[in-house]
């Protein structure tokens, strides 16, 4: 994957469920959450939704290389029960990657304060003087052949880029990933990182649910 042009997939929209107050849907990988700056930068995954769902409202992003699991609103009301769940860490997410070399120990937690990198933005990095409390729990899956790792990550806080910047600072960078992988590391067809699923207390009834949705990488 490369910084190339931004030519998003024409995959179909997939819902994984609906009502009168949510929608929860699988992004695919390559397609922006909302619009970026100009119009070839336009086309993203709440625009296709507005096609079907004129009231959607924007709750969470999820980076444009990055699938899986997306929560979206569709009153006011939702939209600001959602928002206050992701602000007060009442969500629970996981997540499926792949990881350049072998991870050791099996499961850890990484605590390293992240901040935006301002002459190489949309990079991120570690500053411990301004840089905002990030932590991300990892459990490893299995060891492959070819010397990758894969894990499932649990992000405790959502800070841009996250799980991208510290599985790097542990050494082992997301396969894939055009912003902080090199080399053979970087060469795959894709960021292997998917939001495998999501868990909130419905916005109306209080009542938790949890949506997955299918890893579409090995």
């Amino acid at each position: 994957m490369t910084d190339a042009a931004y030519a998003p997939p024409d995959t179909p929209l997939t819902v994984i469920h609906a009502d009168h107050a949510i929608l929860v849907v699988d992004k695919p990988a390559g397609l922006l959450s909302v619009p970026g700056k100009g119009e070839d930068l336009a086309d993203c995954l709440i625009a296709r939704i507005q096609a079907l769902y004129p009231e959607v409202l924007l709750v969470h992003r999820l980076d444009r290389d990055t699938s899986g699991v997306m929560v979206f609103a569709l009153t006011r009301h939702a939209q600001r029960e959602l928002s206050a769940q992701f602000e007060s860490r009442k969500t629970k997410k996981a997540y499926r990657a792949r990881l350049w070399g072998h991870l050791e120990p099996k499961e850890g937690t990484v605590d390293l304060p992240l901040i935006v990198d301002w002459p190489n933005r949309p990079r991120q990095h570690v500053d411990h003087v301004n840089g905002k409390p990030a932590q991300t729990g990892w459990k490893v899956l299995g060891h492959d052949e070819d010397g990758t790792t894969r894990v499932r990550l649990f992000p405790l806080t959502g800070r841009s880029h996250q799980l991208r910047v510290h599985m790097m600072e542990l050494g082992h960078p997301i396969l894939g990933d055009p912003l902080y992988a090199e080399g053979a590391a970087r060469d795959h067809p894709r960021l292997m990182l998917h939001a495998e699923s999501l868990r909130f207390n419905h916005p109306e009834t209080g009542k938790g649910m949890t949506f997955t949705a299918p890893v579409p990488f090995r």
